[in-house]
């Protein structure tokens, strides 16, 4: 009975000591120390994004590829680091046509000058990226905070984890589970796909050389890939920018996964979600379902997403002025 007892005794503890870091990450963890924080974040980006709407698109990228690598810390803002100097995870090929990046740091500026040193850059990010989405007709999420940021970014780093546009199933399978998302998530979160651009490096060599011998990619629709070559991507050097989501490609909606079940989703990442019978089939259940699911599904992914080991409490920094600075 007694080592019924005491087991019972530390489960309780672990219990208490999970939630307490936990705790760390909770909605207006800003409420005493800078209580108009996320109305300043939330006007500067509904006075600003409805002139750019573009950038709603690369704000949620950017939420994306800083997540992916090291957690949800603003590690991919970071110029210059003591540990990497300038080959941070900004300069790796997946975050080269990242934008977005002095957004950031005007949102940063206003925090700043209301509460010096208190709301991190990886809070702005995250609830830049909500507003971003929300402010252009899009879903909206919950975004608890009290993250803070990290100090090392590594190039090298961003490369192996960001889950690239040529991924293979297996490859986009493994990135995400080592993230703690299933491949539910992976489906929901592909469907951001529905808003922004893609640029034809990302992708032409499905149209030109996909297997080294000059051929095409046989899962990309036929009519579709003629289409790219003759009008976008007139080869396979072109830097032209193209919509993932041709004809809707400002509107968050379901045209992505009906595109991706007649093959003509843009990235080899896309068309590997039909490989899975599993992935396919939640496609499939998106498309015939409501856009309010959809929604609902996405919000509750991207709160997966956004939590992906934070740094909170004592670990990590509070950036003083600019984000891009260590």
């Amino acid at each position: 009975m007694g080592g019924f007892r005491h087991s019972g005794i530390l489960m309780l503890l672990l219990a208490v000591v999970i939630g307490t870091v936990r705790a760390d990450l909770k909605m207006n963890f800003y409420a005493k120390t800078c209580p108009k924080a996320e109305k300043i974040v939330q006007g500067y980006v509904n006075k600003h994004i409805p002139n750019a709407p573009s950038l709603a698109a690369t704000l949620i990228r950017m939420h994306f590829h800083d997540c992916f690598v090291r957690g949800c810390d603003a590690s991919v803002l970071l110029n210059f680091t003591s540990s990497s100097g300038n080959q941070t995870e900004k300069v790796a090929v997946p975050n080269q046509t990242l934008r977005g990046f002095d957004f950031i740091d005007r949102v940063k500026s206003l925090l700043e000058s209301e509460c010096p040193g208190v709301v991190s850059c990886a809070d702005v990010i995250s609830l830049v990226a909500r507003d971003a989405i929300v402010v252009t007709g899009g879903p909206f999420w919950r975004v608890p905070t009290g993250r803070r940021d990290g100090s090392i970014s590594n190039a090298s780093e961003a490369l192996a984890q960001v889950p690239p546009p040529f991924g293979n199933f297996t490859t986009l399978q493994t990135l995400f589970a080592n993230k703690g998302l299933n491949l539910k998530d992976l489906v929901i979160l592909s469907g951001a796909h529905t808003i922004g651009i893609a640029h034809c490096p990302s992708f032409t060599s499905r149209l030109y050389n996909f297997t080294g011998v000059g051929d095409q990619d046989p899962s990309l629709d036929s009519e579709y890939a003629a289409n790219l070559k003759a009008r976008k991507c007139k080869s396979i050097n072109a830097t032209t920018q193209v919509e993932m989501d041709p004809g809707s490609f400002r509107t968050f909606d379901l045209s992505y996964y009906r595109l991706v079940l007649k093959r003509r989703g843009l990235f080899e990442s896309d068309a590997a979600l039909l490989t899975s019978s599993t992935t396919r089939s939640f496609i499939t259940q998106l498309v015939a379902g409501s856009l309010e699911n959809f929604y609902n599904e996405f919000a509750k992914s991207m709160e997966k997403m956004n939590s992906i080991d934070v740094k909170t409490g004592s670990t990590g920094e509070i950036r003083k002025r600019m984000c891009f600075c260590e």
